[in-house]
């Protein structure tokens, strides 16, 4: 700089070549006005060597936060309410367990429990809610503090929301009760997979594992995409890594590729359990089951299936992309679009969604088609499709009973907090630890029961199948658990009272 400008920066003592060179620099000349710092061995980085620069950040963040009066309010409520906190987060990983055994061994009332317990979970959680929000108010018109007002709010958005949650459990109930029978049946059996499969329940935990890794590794090429090309000075003289020619669109590639594998690997997770349950039900006795049932379909997902596998996440990523194009639009053009142009876009990211989730549910099955026939994907999912297309879908009926549960840990979870967290109410805002209380409970309940709403669905698909090329004859017997078997044959006495006997006829789905 001096040598380029003219101008002299250290004391007249030194000329402009031994700025660097003379060891009486470090005192005749000025500090750098940038802390000093050392490269970073990747991502083309610098890193503040001095570890006081980390502590003025915090000390700059705790200034932040202070200043922010809201946020300040929301942070202090967590810390205030931590240890309450920790212990509700116990206890809906207790709740879930407790659920999953209740689920595991009384299975043929667990069906009524669910929802004579969601009913009245429902009803007197509206009421406490509607209870605290009058007793709420009668105390806040004596003491008009911010915090105050805060909770009531929060108390009244509450109360609403449980009210419309109840009014609409009621009427789904409704409408599914003549459904129960096979659901429960069905609930019975997967009690009974657990039973001979108990490693079934670590299942989510491996996906999730493998999931980790493979986020870990994506955000570390993501770094590295970040501060690929060639690095260049820019107008203003700084130094900035410009990407040329096919490298500029790996962003776009990497982006396909998180949703594409994500889903494999998911994919992946179903189509072991639907191989480990096909396996189960099409084993007329039990005892002959293989020593590792759930190695032997992964071994069969290594050797066969893999292409079935990536077809179908493929599928669901091109339906996924332009979902997440049109988000970001409407996102950027936030209070610029009109109302039409705002309301076609969300119709359109509804369409989107919708349509991911039907293909998912039909990639399920496709899979477990897969599982039984050893066919590819196209023909799974047509054979899949017609079955269900034939069949009612009863185990709805089951995810139903399953997503009723989650519901009761959220709903007796949340409700414990809201009793611990109301002594607190005069000096903390509630509102935010309440939320992580609930986002906690959801997501340990849905860990837990997600694998069991897998095995039932995959059960259906069997059971659909069975009944479809199998009526009970010499030659023709069933698969089905004894249970199950029941089932049908109330089900044929009540259709020949009613004058609607019949049978289907069509060509054999042969299990693996």
């Amino acid at each position: 700089f001096p040598l380029s400008t003219g101008s002299t920066l250290c004391s007249y003592e030194l000329q402009p070549s031994e700025y660097t060179t003379d060891p009486r620099a470090a005192k005749l000349c000025p500090k750098y006005p940038v802390p000093e710092s050392a490269p970073i061995p990747f991502f083309h980085r610098c890193a503040p060597v001095n570890i006081s620069c980390y502590a003025k950040f915090a000390e700059a963040l705790i200034t932040f936060v202070s200043d922010s009066s809201v946020l300040h309010r929301l942070i202090s409520g967590v810390m205030t309410s931590k240890e309450i906190i920790m212990g509700l987060c116990l206890l809906s990983l207790v709740l879930s367990m407790i659920l999953m055994v209740i689920i595991r061994y009384i299975s043929r009332v667990l069906v009524w429990i669910l929802t004579i317990l969601v009913i009245l979970g429902s009803l007197g959680g509206t009421g406490v809610l509607w209870w605290l929000y009058a007793k709420q108010r009668i105390s806040a018109s004596a003491v008009e503090t911010q915090i105050a007002k805060d909770n009531l709010q929060a108390l009244l958005i509450y109360a609403i929301s449980a009210t419309v949650f109840t009014v609409i459990l009621f009427l789904i109930m409704l409408i599914m009760r003549k459904r129960v029978a096979l659901t429960i049946a069905l609930f019975h059996v997967a009690g009974k997979v657990f039973i001979h499969l108990p490693l079934l329940v670590f299942q989510p935990f491996w996906t999730f594992f493998v999931l980790i890794l493979f986020w870990t590794y994506w955000i570390t090429v993501l770094l590295f995409l970040g501060t690929t090309g060639s690095p260049v000075a820019n107008e203003e003289g700084f130094v900035e890594f410009r990407m040329v020619g096919p490298l500029k669109y790996m962003w776009w590639y990497h982006v396909v590729g998180l949703i594409w594998i994500s889903e494999f690997i998911l994919a992946c997770q179903q189509m072991t359990v639907a191989g480990a349950v096909v396996t189960y039900y099409f084993t007329r006795e039990k005892r002959n089951l293989p020593f590792t049932p759930i190695l032997a379909s992964v071994n069969r997902l290594v050797c066969y299936h893999l292409g079935t596998v990536a077809k179908g996440s493929f599928i669901i990523t091109l339906v996924k992309i332009p979902r997440m194009i049109l988000m970001y639009i409407h996102t950027q053009l936030k209070g610029k679009e009109n109302a039409c142009a705002r309301c076609m876009l969300k119709a359109c990211i509804c369409c989107l969604w919708c349509l991911e989730k039907c293909l998912t549910y039909l990639n399920q099955n496709a899979y477990t088609a897969t599982a039984i026939n050893s066919t590819n994907f196209c023909t799974s999912a047509k054979d899949a499709f017609v079955i269900l297309v034939e069949c009612p879908a009863i185990n709805t009926v089951g995810d139903f009973m399953l997503f009723l549960g989650k519901v009761l840990i959220v709903c007796s979870t949340g409700l414990a907090g809201i009793m611990l967290l109301n002594y607190q109410g005069d000096y903390t805002i509630w509102v935010l630890p309440l939320i992580i209380v609930c986002l906690f409970a959801f997501l340990v309940a849905h860990c837990f029961l997600s694998i069991y709403e897998m095995v039932v669905d995959v059960l259906f698909l069997c059971f659909a199948i069975d009944t479809k090329h199998n009526d009970g004859s010499p030659g023709r017997e069933f698969y089905m658990d004894k249970v199950l078997m029941e089932f049908v044959e109330n089900s044929r006495k009540s259709m020949k009272e009613a004058g609607r006997g019949g049978g289907a006829e069509g060509r054999e789905l042969k299990p693996m």
